[in-house]
């Protein structure tokens, strides 16, 4: 049986913010990002290609992994 993953690495889905097409899944330290906020740097949004526009589009952290 497989153990759950211990650690503050998380999965997290990515979601294309012109067209809301879920298109990737990532994963990213917790703790890093709240550091990096504190400091006024972000990671998010990413620009990603979207394969429903067909462009290379910014794309946001998605609440629920699908």
């Amino acid at each position: 049986m497989a153990s759950k993953k211990k650690g503050p690495r998380q999965h997290i889905g990515l979601k294309c913010s012109e067209c809301d097409n879920f298109g990737y899944i990532t994963s990213m330290n917790k703790n890093n990002e709240q550091l990096k906020k504190q400091a006024g740097e972000a990671t998010f949004p990413i620009n990603k290609y979207c394969n429903k526009c067909r462009k290379h589009t910014e794309h946001k952290q998605a609440k629920k992994l699908k």
